[in-house]
């Protein structure tokens, strides 16, 4: 529910996953380190999705195999994950877009759509 996430990052592949999927994406997966009741919610947030599929990676066991963990700890959130977008073909990862930071530039569907 970060500002960035909720604001922009969902929103433009929820906004964008038509053009997504008439490029041949079966599926738009978003998966967050929370727990899955706070999926549940952020999921219902937005009435209008009908592709986007909230996965809750609670532990953050997912987002440290990927090495993709951020320790936030100082700001009382405590481990989560950065902000990326993977666009994988029969499981193997073709589009690895990670963020430094906080930073929103090149996970969004846009770069997606550009990949594909």
């Amino acid at each position: 529910f970060t500002p960035t996430c909720s604001n922009q990052h969902v929103p433009g592949f929820i906004n964008q996953a038509e053009q997504l999927k008439a490029k041949g994406v079966d599926d738009i997966l978003l998966v967050s380190v929370n727990d899955p009741f706070v999926m549940k919610a952020w999921a219902k947030s937005y009435p209008e999705n009908k592709h986007v599929k909230f996965l809750a990676d609670g532990l953050g066991t997912y987002t440290k195999a990927l090495g993709l963990e951020l320790d936030l700890s100082e700001k009382g959130l405590g481990i989560r994950s950065r902000r990326f977008a993977l666009l994988a073909d029969n499981l193997k990862v073709t589009v690895a877009n990670i963020e430094e930071g906080g930073q929103f530039t090149i996970s969004g569907a846009e770069e997606i759509l550009k990949a594909l």
